[in-house]
């Protein structure tokens, strides 16, 4: 069988040299371009030394359209504006398209819904296979425990993150509202300062943290009167997220248009 073409969006950043790493040194993978933003200077370099490897004769290149016609599948770790004309471009092209991107508005989630009917497309907060366990568990737990336990969810980054809170403590946020049959936007307090107040009853708590090179750390709190009860997860190498990355795109090429996430790739739905 040929290997799955695999093409890297934003394959200057760093999670896109981890996965050119990440899709090189899995069987069955090959890196199948790269693409950058025009007038990056990481255009026209190898992509196998922006990783760190051997040359792979394959320049980072500009042209988008180009690199989902040579690939099977297009993983995008870039920017919000720049995720919804990628999703464009699979939905025009009918290629499959992995999204790891932060950050995205409704109206911009709209638009990759939209693109997924014309295109298989996996949009995930956190492609840790650990973190997609991690939010059943939450939803679980929120749903077994009673309103008197206050949630509470703390998340740590690196400096360089633009979005806060996190994507994936959203996403953890969202899971425990689920598990309560609520919306997370009805219930979720996401700043806190000054002069608040007693805690509203039934508020579902964020608390962001940025400093040094953290790759990426959650933890979800069920807090009562006389006990604390914390799930969490600690990304000690955003390796985890590129290997995940790599899962979703092998799982995702076979499957028809659609929009999927984590849990799908894991039979989790």
């Amino acid at each position: 069988m040929s290997a799955t073409r695999m093409g890297i969006l934003g394959c200057g950043g760093r999670m896109g040299r981890m996965l050119i790493a990440e899709i090189a040194a899995t069987p069955g993978c090959a890196v199948a371009g790269g693409a950058e933003a025009p007038g990056s200077d990481m255009v026209g370099r190898d992509l196998g030394e922006l990783a760190g490897l051997p040359p792979l004769g394959i320049a980072a290149g500009s042209d988008r359209a180009a690199l989902f016609a040579a690939s099977d599948v297009v993983i995008d770790f870039t920017v919000p504006a720049a995720t919804v004309a990628h999703a464009a471009l699979a939905a025009e092209q009918g290629r499959a398209l992995v999204i790891g991107t932060t950050g995205l508005d409704p109206a911009q989630g709209a638009a990759v819904a939209q693109a997924a009917r014309r295109a298989p497309i996996v949009w995930a907060a956190n492609m840790s296979l650990a973190v997609t366990l991690l939010l059943d568990l939450v939803e679980s737990a929120a749903r077994r425990l009673g309103p008197d336990y206050d949630i509470e969810v703390l998340e740590m980054h690196h400096r360089h993150k633009v979005d806060a809170p996190s994507g994936t403590a959203l996403a953890l946020g969202k899971a425990a509202a689920a598990g309560r049959g609520v919306a997370l936007d009805s219930v979720a307090q996401r700043v806190r300062d000054g002069h608040t107040g007693p805690r509203r009853s039934g508020d579902i708590g964020f608390a962001t943290l940025r400093g040094g090179d953290v790759a990426g750390e959650h933890t979800v709190i069920f807090a009562t009167a006389g006990e604390r009860l914390e799930l969490g997860h600690r990304a000690t190498s955003r390796q985890v997220f590129a290997r995940g990355a790599v899962h979703a795109a092998r799982w995702l090429v076979a499957k028809p248009p659609g929009l999927y996430d984590m849990k799908d790739v894991l039979g989790l739905r």
